[in-house]
Order: structure tokens, then sequence, then C-alpha cells
């Protein structure tokens, strides 16, 4: 896409679509490169007060423990928004591959796969995300391929829908008579037809992605010390609920600016009229 492209693009979203863009871009900009711009490093014990208001010296406040809010807020945003993306991405892919193997498979495979999902859906995801780190533990690895999996039924359950019915379109069949494979069929003639969905789908498994990390942290199961992400951030100084203190008002308007700014441009996206 062009620059000039990009901005007709912009121009066209509603003013919800702009500002859910804009808190995206801070937020993975933050992202990117907050920790270069930290003005101390993540566990330095800065301030000999605890739960500091915002001054010139500490722009966020500081922490329960004296370190500065803005500094550990900027490393934190890193491990939520690439744990919460990288889940996302995991869960999209590999449901939306199952999908179109159940819809261009044979009725059987379709068979399975569907009841297996049906069946792995059931399961509320934050139990499953509670047993599975109370089993496997929490490490950043684990935590992300935790989160993508709990995440899988509900992609396919979309993606599936999706494939079934562009499988009998006439484009498909006509692919189909000429002698195609199932996988170009799959790849060439199905899935491109499904990405405007699965895109808004994507934006959405990443808010319960970010929203379910949050909670494990919340609990002490997810990012462990001294890493940290937002949700841990919160738990960590909930202390200072009492005082209204920065260091937990912060991370939580980082999370409700992070999760409704990509639900605002998912629903710009998604209500926008198509180019021909």
């Amino acid at each position: 896409m062009t620059p000039a492209a990009a901005l007709r693009w912009f121009a066209r979203l509603p003013v919800s679509g702009k500002v859910g863009l804009i808190f995206v871009v801070f937020w993975s900009l933050v992202a990117l490169a907050g920790p270069l711009f930290a003005p101390y490093s993540v566990g330095a014990f800065v301030d000999q007060d605890v739960f500091s208001s915002f001054s010139d010296r500490f722009l966020l406040g500081s922490d329960y423990l004296g370190r500065d809010v803005l500094s550990r807020l900027l490393y934190a945003a890193r491990y939520t928004v690439g744990l919460g993306a990288g889940a996302a991405l995991l869960a999209c892919v590999t449901g939306t591959s199952l999908a179109l193997t159940a819809a261009v498979g044979k009725p059987w495979l379709d068979e399975l796969l569907s009841r297996f999902m049906d069946t792995f859906i059931s399961i509320p995801s934050k139990i499953l995300a509670l047993v599975m780190v109370a089993a496997f533990g929490s490490s950043l690895g684990l935590l992300l391929l935790i989160a993508g999996i709990t995440y899988i039924p509900g992609n396919y359950r979309i993606a599936r829908a999706l494939a079934v019915n562009l499988n009998q379109m006439d484009f498909v069949q006509v692919a189909r008579a000429r002698g195609e494979r199932t996988t170009y069929i799959a790849l060439s003639e199905i899935l491109p037809n499904m990405i405007h969905p699965l895109l808004a789908d994507f934006g959405l498994r990443f808010v319960f992605i970010v929203l379910l990390l949050s909670a494990l942290s919340f609990l002490g199961l997810g990012v462990q010390p001294p890493a940290a992400d937002l949700g841990s951030l919160v738990r960590e100084n909930i202390s200072g609920v009492a005082d209204g203190a920065p260091a937990l008002l912060m991370p939580a308007l980082a999370i409700a600016t992070l999760t409704v700014g990509v639900n605002l441009l998912i629903d710009a996206i998604s209500s926008s009229p198509r180019r021909k």
C-alpha cells in the first residue's frame, strides 16, 4: 500500500476507527522501542518513597518498591503486546489451517475435527489456561503456547463456517472441475476470500489473549519476576488502590487503551465498505 493509498484509507475511517488506530500504533511502537526510552533500568530502586505521585523526576510516579513506573511500563508493554500478538497468530494460523483441511477434506475428517473442537471449546478459557499453567509452568514460551492453544477452537469455528460456505461457490466448483489439487483450492481459491473476516477475528483473539494473560499475571501465574507484563504491574501494586497510586492506575489504563483501541479499529474495519 502506497502512502497516498494509506492516507485515503485512514481518511475513510470513522472517528472511532481513527482513535483505535492511534492507540494500536502507539502501543505497537511502545512494544518495539519503549525500553530504549526508559529513563531507568526496569528493576532499579530509584525512589526512597513508595507510591510517589507524578513528578518531574518520575513522570508516572514510583511503585511499591520505589521503582520508576514509566520504565517498568515501557518494558511491560513489550511482553503484553508481544505475547498477545504471538499467541493470537498461533491460534489463528492453526485454527484456520485445520478449518481449511476440514472444509475441503473427507466428511469423516470434518466430523472428527469439528467434534473435537466442540469438546475443546466447552471448557472455559481461563479454567483451561489455569490447568495448563499449573501442569506445565509459566515460562514465556509456555505462556504463548498455552494462550494460543486456548483460543484455537474459537478461530476454527469461524474459519470453518467461512470455508464451508466458500467451498460451495461456483468459482471453487470450476477450479475443482479443472482438476486443481485440493491444496491449491484451499490456499488460492478459498483462503483469499476469508482474509477480511479472519483479520477481524485475529484482532478479537488478540484482545481476548491480552485479557487472559493479564488475568493470569494478576493471579501470579503469568510473566514471572523480574520480568513483568501489564497485568503483573497491576497485581504487584494492588496495595496502592486506597491511595489511587499512579503505579496501579497507569498499567490498568494501558490495558484498557490497548484493548479498547483494538476493538474500535476492528469495528471500523469490519463495518467499512469494501472497494470493488
